[in-house]
């Protein structure tokens, strides 16, 4: 079995020696270095060619920061994983967005360091506590959807395509597909249909009851506008109970009704 290599930039040595036991009793893992600042910790990235660096936030944020961004072009192929005492909500979210790939407080269970490193050296990102810090990403990303934005979700969740989006909002196609990629990118989205399934979910969006495909959504500034928020999930937002009257004040019939959740088939990819 490959062993996952480690280099930890950690200023106390009671603490690299406590790490070093851990590892003793995991044999996947090897300790592959230690540095006490993480000013040596470029060199020894280089010379010891780790999977994973732990580092303390004894350097702060700011050099961190500026250290990942250096790894990234160097060394790509190293991950790091902020290992500290204690951190914030807003820290967890700016780690991510600098570039570290996990975030794990030197108080959770052996268990979660561990699983962490096995994350992380797979290529994959790791939070201790996922609901909060993706769900608050989620949440900061989708509330910079600018209206337009929002007026095509709303459209899309309908089952509308380019090219009648374009025409219900007096818009090219072509600005169309530039209004999604920015949405994909704000909402983590990954694709049309999932927006078509979930959009209705992101915050300041409102969709009526009975929409449909025909008359998509009936697109205010009242539909647009800030919503409470009921509760928080991973990577998604639930509303609260809130309905928009049809513009024509008719009851919809259940087939308008059953075309609001458009299927695969009917969503343009």
């Amino acid at each position: 079995m490959e062993r996952i290599p480690v280099l930890v930039s950690e200023a106390q040595p009671i603490v690299v020696e406590g790490l070093q036991k851990v590892f003793a009793g995991h044999p996947e893992f090897e300790l592959r270095g230690w540095v006490t600042r993480l000013s040596e910790a470029t060199e020894a990235v280089r010379t010891l060619q780790p999977r994973v660096l732990l580092t303390d936030q004894n350097a702060g944020m700011n050099s961190i920061s500026r250290f990942v961004n250096l790894l990234k072009n160097t060394e790509p192929t190293c991950y790091p994983v902020l290992w500290t005492t204690d951190v914030s909500e807003a820290d967890a979210l700016h780690a991510v967005q600098v570039g570290l790939r996990g975030v794990v407080k030197k108080t959770a269970p052996v268990a979660a360091l561990l699983d962490c490193l096995r994350e992380v050296s797979a290529g994959r990102v790791w939070m201790e506590d996922s609901s909060q810090i993706v769900g608050f990403l989620h949440r900061r990303e989708a509330s910079r959807l600018t209206a337009r934005e929002r007026e095509v979700v709303l459209l899309i969740c309908g089952g509308l395509k380019n090219k009648q989006i374009a025409e219900k909002l007096g818009i090219t196609p072509g600005t169309v597909k530039v209004h999604l990629m920015h949405i994909f990118e704000k909402t983590g989205m990954k694709d049309r249909f999932a927006l078509a399934a979930h959009g209705r979910n992101l915050p300041g969006i409102k969709v009526s009851a009975d929409l449909d495909s025909s008359s998509a959504a009936s697109i205010s500034s009242a539909s647009i506008g800030s919503t409470s928020l009921s509760s928080t999930s991973i990577g998604s937002a639930s509303l609260g109970s809130a309905s928009l009257g049809s513009a024509s004040g008719t009851t919809p019939s259940s087939d308008s009704k059953a075309s609001a959740e458009p299927s695969r088939s009917e969503v343009e990819v």
